[in-house]
């Protein structure tokens, strides 16, 4: 699979089935990550892949209502950051989110090239998350991406706008609302 077919090919899919995760996956995905680009090359990014039974059942406790389809994932990456790693311009802008994602987008198209769902998510309490993984009070746990193979019935999990997502995707932004020409908001 090329870059535009991955590209192409992603999606947040919630109705997961079990995969196996193996040393090498979770190498490689760190691998992917890791070659992303970075403000003067700093690498602020951090991972905790999540794969141990009892540890993954723990970190599940930590899902919002809403969430419970992650319960079917088969692995789980915490990522995470600090901005003291990372740029911090005199003018207030900070890479350390921007580089992270960067780096995490490049984790989740390796993923799906090997045929994986890794669908990132905000909805979970990062202070219980946090204190499962023993991630450190000063650094940002930004996601949680959950990784299974797309399971092709519907969970039962999945409730209300899930059930649509998970058969049709979600409709996009058009370019002419977020790409201009030459000057903001124009087309």
């Amino acid at each position: 699979m090329d870059v535009i077919s991955a590209i192409k090919t992603r999606r947040a899919y919630r109705s997961l089935e079990a995969v196996s995760i193996t040393d090498e996956l979770i190498s490689d995905l760190a691998e992917c990550a890791g070659l992303a680009p970075s403000c003067f090359n700093k690498q602020p990014w951090r991972y905790v892949f999540v794969s141990e039974p009892g540890q993954l059942a723990a970190v599940k406790t930590a899902m919002s209502p809403g969430n419970e389809w992650t319960f079917d994932a088969s692995m789980i990456i915490a990522v995470c950051c600090r901005k003291e790693d990372d740029c911090q311009m005199k003018d207030g802008r900070e890479y350390y989110m921007f580089d992270t994602g960067m780096a995490t987008a490049a984790l989740i198209y390796r993923a799906t090239e090997l045929g994986l769902v890794a669908h990132p998510i905000a909805g979970y309490d990062q202070n219980k998350a946090k204190e499962i993984l023993g991630v450190p009070a000063e650094i940002t746990l930004l996601t949680l991406v959950n990784v299974g193979k797309h399971a092709a019935e519907i969970s039962p999990r999945l409730k209300g706008h899930q059930i649509e997502d998970e058969t049709t995707r979600p409709t996009r932004l058009p370019p002419e609302r977020f790409a201009f020409r030459n000057k903001y908001g124009k087309t």
